[in-house]
C-alpha cells in the first residue's frame, strides 16, 4: 500500500508541475506538451535500469542447490520404484 501512495503522489506532484508549466508559460508550449511523453520514458528506463541490478545483485545459493538435487533425486528414486519410467535426464 506504501508504494501506491508514493506513485500517486509522484504522478500528482509531475501533473501539478506540468499544469504550472502550461499556466507560467516559462517553457514554449510545444514542449510543454512533451512532458508526460518524457515523463513515461523516464519512468521505463528507471523501471529497466531498476530489473537489471535486480539481476545484477541475484544472490546465489549454494546449499539450496544441493537440497534441491537431493530432492531431484529423492523424487527418480520414487518414481522408479513405482514402475514410472522416466528416461536418464
Amino acid at each position: 500500500m506504501k508504494h501506491v501512495v508514493k506513485i500517486l503522489s509522484l504522478v500528482v506532484a509531475v501533473s501539478a508541475f506540468w499544469i504550472t508549466l502550461l499556466q507560467a508559460a516559462i517553457v514554449p508550449q510545444s514542449h510543454t506538451w512533451l512532458l508526460p511523453i518524457y515523463f513515461v520514458v523516464s519512468l521505463g528506463c528507471y523501471g529497466l535500469l531498476m530489473v537489471g541490478v535486480g539481476i545484477m545483485q541475484f544472490p546465489t545459493c549454494p546449499q539450496e542447490a544441493v537440497l534441491l538435487n537431493h530432492d531431484i533425486a529423492e523424487a527418480k528414486e520414487f518414481l522408479s520404484t513405482n514402475g514410472i519410467d522416466i528416461g536418464t535426464y
